[in-house]
């Protein structure tokens, strides 16, 4: 089975026992199959279930969302502060490439925002790993400099984010709400 008629694209080909078989996804709207039998058996062959699209599933609402946000004209009839509050969670319970996904979206609304659309405040577990991974963060002598893709995505959506606000005159009150009383003691004692 392929998205190409040559076979070349996202090919996955499958013998012997349904057991070996599993569910993938191909990108579009066409599938291309191929069944050829190798005579050995005079079983009836194979059976297979093709489904469109699935509302819902991480990647297609991560596409539809990007492209919403990447339209000047459609940003001003979302609603920010929903799907800031919504992408906000999601990137807290995401891991790996869904929570790069899910930050990268965050950065997109931040850029196309005002201060009313979005309560930078939910940002706190976000913030509270990133700066987890600033205390961890050990450097590799040979490779000095490299931060994993995550800390560097956390990384960008704060810088971005602090400069937001900064804008917007209310630096002081986010990075109050952002850190805990305990941080903020042991700041200023130091």
């Amino acid at each position: 089975m392929s998205s190409s008629s040559d076979f070349q694209q996202d090919r996955h080909s499958f013998s012997g026992s349904p057991q070996k078989w599993n569910d993938f996804e191909l990108p579009g709207d066409t599938l291309y199959y191929r069944f050829t039998s190798d005579m050995s058996n005079t079983e009836w062959g194979y059976k297979f279930t093709v489904t469109a699209g699935h509302l819902g599933r991480f990647q297609t609402g991560f596409e539809i969302l990007k492209q919403m946000l990447s339209e000047e004209r459609v940003v001003p009839h979302l609603p920010l502060a929903k799907i800031w509050e919504w992408q906000v969670g999601v990137a807290c319970r995401q891991t790996g490439h869904q929570r790069l996904k899910a930050i990268h979206l965050l950065l997109k609304i931040v850029q196309c925002s005002t201060q009313s659309d979005c309560d930078l405040t939910l940002l706190k577990p976000l913030w509270q790993l990133f700066t987890h991974m600033e205390n961890n963060l050990c450097h590799d002598v040979t490779k000095p400099g490299i931060l994993l893709p995550l800390h560097r995505a956390l990384a960008e959506l704060f810088f971005v984010t602090e400069n937001r606000v900064t804008e917007l005159g209310s630096l002081q009150e986010y990075l109050l709400a952002l850190n805990t009383e305990d941080h903020l003691h042991r700041c200023t004692a130091q």
